[in-house]
C-alpha cells in the first residue's frame, strides 16, 4: 500500500468516475422542473458548480491544445522535449481534481448554507479577496510546497507531480490526493473568506477560481508567453507574478521557484533562482530552441475532415490512440470544416508534430488539402505548389531528407516526387517518396508457399514493382488492368524465363480461385465476392477498402514500428497503433539512419528492395501485423 492520501478513492472507476457528477445532474434537474422560483438569475448551487468544472476543464484543454500549436508555438518552448505516450498516460487523470473540489465546495455549501445564496456581483468582493489571496493563500502555499519538496513527503506524494518530463496545463492537475486538499484549502480560503465577511458572490467565484486555473496552466504551459520588455519596463511586476519559463525552472531545480503565482514570496524566502530573469528573456524572445534544423521531415497531409481532429493541438488524449470515429467528432465537424475551407484559401505547410530518434530531430509537416482535394482537377497545380515550397523551405534550412506522404506523390499528381526533382536539380535535401519500403513491407507479408496472387493497381508504381518482384520468386501474378500496352511494357522489364509467371487478366472474376488479393486500386464490396473464402487482402490503396467480408482477413496499409529508441512521441498516425507509422514514412527514416545521398522518385527501383528492407531491420524498425478480420 501507498502512503495515505496518495491515491484517488476512484481511480479503478476509469471514465465511470464522473458518475459522482450525477447527484448535481440529478438534483440541478428536480430542481428546473419543481422549482417555481428558478431563473437565469437564480441558478441553483449545483449548476454553478456544474459550470464552474467544466470551464476549468475547458481552460485546461484549451492552453494543451495552444501549448501543442507548434505552427505557433516552437520558437518559445521552455523545454524542446515532446511528450510521449508515457507522459500522456500518465496525466490520463489529470482532472480528478475537478472532481475531488466539486465535492468539497457541496460539503462547504452544506456546511455554510449562505454560500447557497450568494448574489450576482458585489465589487468589493474582489478587493477582499485580493488581500486574502496575498496575504494568506500565497504565504501558505509557499510554505507548504517547501515542505512537500522534503525528503518523506516529495518521495510518497510531490514526486508524482514532478515526474512529468514537460510541464503541460495537464501536468498541472498530475498530483496526489493529499496535494490537492491542500490546494483546494488554498483556493477555498479568499473564498470562503470573502463570503464570511459579506463581500460573496457568484461572480467572485468564477472570476477568482478561473484566473486562479488560468494561472496554473500559464505555469505549466512550458510555451513562454509574457514578454520580458513587461518586467524591463515595469520591473516590480516580476516579483507580482510568474511566468512560464520561472515555473519551468522549477520542475528543472527543484529547490527554488517555490512560489504559487507571485515570486515575492521566493525573494523573501531566498529561493528565487538566479537565472529566472534572463532565462525569461531568452525564452521570450524566440532565441531559447537555438534554431534547430530537423534531419527528416515527413510531408503528410489531411485524410478527411473527421480525421484532421486527431492531432494533437484539438485533444492530447486522443491524437495518443489510432483514429477512430466516435460521437464527439460531429459537434466539431462544423468548425473543423470551417477551418479546412479557410485553410484552403490561406494556409500553407505547417509543422504538426515532431520527435527526436538517435539525436536527430524528425517532423511531421502538413499540406493544408482534404484528401477529396487530390482528385479535384483544378486543385491539381495548388497542391504542387504546397508541396514545392515545402521541399524548397526545406532545402533551406538544411533538412537531409524530405519524404511524401500517400497522395503527395500521386503518379497523376507529381510523378512520385520526380516533377520537383527534375525541376530542381540542385536541391540539397532528398526527395523521397518511400515506395521502396511500402513495397518491402507488403512483400514481406506474403506467405513463402504463396505460388500465385492477384493484383490490382498493376500498372502502378507500386502494383509494377510488386509484380516484377514476385515474377523472380515465380510467383504467378495476376495483373488487372485493360492497359495491354502498358502490362506488356512491364512485363518486358522482367527478365526472359519469369516473364510467363506476369499474366494480364481484366476481370475479377479470373481470381475466384485466388486466396492472396493485393489491392492497390480501390474495390467495392460486389467486386470482392468474387475473392475465395479465406482469402487475404494486401492493400496500399488509400484510402483503404471497406472490411466488408467477414470469411476474409484484410490487411491495413504498409505500415512499421519505429525503433525503441525514439523519444518524445506522443502521437499515433491516423490508424496505426502507437509507435507505428506508415511505410512511405518510415522509408524516409531509413534513407536518413542510412545517409544516402540519392533521391527516390519516380518509378520504384526493384533491385533494391530487398536492399531497403534489411536496412529497415538493421536499424531497428519492425514490421508489424496488419491483418484484421
Amino acid at each position: 500500500m501507498g502512503a495515505p492520501l496518495s491515491t484517488w478513492p476512484w481511480e479503478n472507476l476509469g471514465i465511470y468516475k464522473y458518475v459522482l457528477y450525477g447527484p448535481f445532474v440529478a438534483k440541478v434537474v428536480y430542481e428546473w422542473f419543481y422549482n417555481e422560483e428558478h431563473s437565469y438569475y437564480n441558478l441553483s448551487w449545483c449548476l454553478h458548480l456544474l459550470i464552474l468544472s467544466g470551464l476549468r476543464s475547458l481552460i485546461h484543454v484549451l492552453w494543451g491544445s495552444y501549448s501543442h500549436m507548434l505552427f505557433l508555438t516552437r520558437n518559445r518552448r521552455i523545454l524542446q522535449q515532446g511528450v510521449d505516450f508515457k507522459q500522456i498516460d500518465k496525466e490520463w487523470d489529470w482532472d480528478n481534481f475537478l472532481i475531488l473540489q466539486t465535492l468539497v465546495a457541496s460539503m462547504a455549501c452544506y456546511m455554510f448554507p449562505f454560500l447557497q445564496h450568494l448574489p450576482i456581483w458585489n465589487i468589493k468582493g474582489l478587493f477582499v479577496t485580493l488581500i486574502l489571496h496575498v496575504g494568506v493563500s500565497e504565504p501558505l502555499f509557499y510554505w507548504v510546497h517547501k515542505k512537500f519538496h522534503g525528503d518523506y513527503l516529495f518521495t510518497h506524494y510531490h514526486s508524482l507531480h514532478h515526474s512529468s518530463p514537460v510541464p503541460e496545463s495537464f501536468t498541472a492537475g498530475h498530483a496526489t490526493l493529499l496535494e490537492h486538499l491542500v490546494l483546494t484549502v488554498v483556493i477555498g480560503i479568499p473564498i470562503l473568506g470573502a463570503s464570511v465577511m459579506g463581500y460573496g458572490s457568484a461572480s467572485l467565484l468564477y472570476v477568482y477560481v478561473l484566473i486562479f486555473d488560468f494561472l496554473r496552466c500559464l505555469g505549466h504551459g512550458n510555451v513562454e508567453i509574457v514578454p520580458h520588455q513587461l518586467f524591463e519596463k515595469f520591473q516590480f511586476l516580476r516579483y507580482v507574478i510568474y511566468t512560464p519559463t520561472y515555473h519551468s525552472l522549477h520542475h528543472s531545480d527543484k529547490d527554488t521557484n517555490f512560489c504559487l503565482f507571485m515570486p515575492l514570496f521566493d525573494a523573501l524566502g531566498g529561493t528565487l533562482n538566479k537565472n529566472s530573469w534572463q532565462a525569461h528573456k531568452i525564452f521570450s524572445s524566440g532565441s531559447g530552441n537555438g534554431d534547430r534544423v530537423p534531419h527528416f521531415v515527413f510531408l503528410a497531409h489531411i485524410v478527411d475532415v473527421s480525421s484532421c481532429m486527431h492531432v494533437q493541438f484539438v485533444l492530447r488524449s486522443f491524437a495518443s490512440l489510432p483514429y477512430t470515429t466516435r460521437l464527439f467528432l460531429v459537434f466539431g465537424w462544423p468548425v473543423a470544416f470551417l477551418v479546412l475551407l479557410a485553410m484552403w484559401v490561406w494556409s500553407k505547410t505547417f509543422l504538426v508534430s515532431f520527435y527526436n530518434l538517435r539525436g536527430r530531430l524528425h517532423q511531421t509537416w502538413v499540406v493544408p488539402r482534404c484528401g477529396f482535394q487530390y482528385f479535384l482537377p483544378f486543385a491539381t497545380d495548388g497542391i504542387n505548389k504546397q508541396i514545392e515550397l515545402a521541399i524548397l523551405r526545406a532545402d533551406k534550412i538544411g533538412v537531409k531528407v524530405i519524404s511524401l506522404a500517400a497522395l503527395n506523390k500521386n503518379e497523376s499528381l507529381n510523378g512520385g516526387g520526380k516533377l520537383f526533382v527534375d525541376k530542381h536539380p540542385n536541391l540539397r535535401v532528398r526527395v523521397v517518396h518511400g515506395n521502396t519500403l511500402t513495397a518491402a513491407v507488403i512483400l514481406n507479408e506474403i506467405p513463402q508457399d504463396v505460388k500465385e496472387v492477384f493484383l490490382t493497381g498493376a500498372t502502378s508504381k507500386l502494383g509494377r514493382a510488386i509484380a516484377l518482384y514476385l515474377c523472380q520468386k515465380k510467383v504467378k501474378v495476376l495483373m488487372l488492368t485493360l492497359s495491354t500496352d502498358r502490362f506488356q511494357r512491364i512485363q518486358k522489364e522482367a527478365p526472359l524465363e519469369y516473364q510467363s509467371y506476369l499474366v494480364q487478366v481484366t476481370k475479377y472474376q479470373a481470381a475466384q480461385n485466388c486466396k492472396t488479393w493485393i489491392v492497390g486500386k480501390w474495390i467495392t464490396p460486389r467486386e470482392q465476392y468474387w475473392a475465395p473464402r479465406g482469402t487475404h487482402f494486401h492493400q496500399f490503396v488509400v484510402p483503404p477498402i471497406l472490411s466488408f467480408r467477414r470469411d476474409c482477413t484484410y490487411g491495413d496499409l504498409a505500415a512499421m514500428r519505429l525503433p525503441e529508441d525514439v523519444e518524445g512521441l506522443g502521437c499515433c498516425e491516423y490508424t496505426m497503433d502507437r509507435g507505428v507509422v506508415h511505410a512511405c514514412h518510415a522509408g524516409g527514416v531509413v534513407h536518413s539512419l542510412e545517409g544516402w545521398s540519392h533521391h527516390e522518385v519516380g518509378a520504384i527501383d526493384v533491385n533494391r528492395i530487398d536492399l531497403v528492407w534489411e536496412a529497415a531491420l538493421k536499424h531497428g524498425l519492425r514490421p508489424v501485423s496488419t491483418f484484421t478480420q
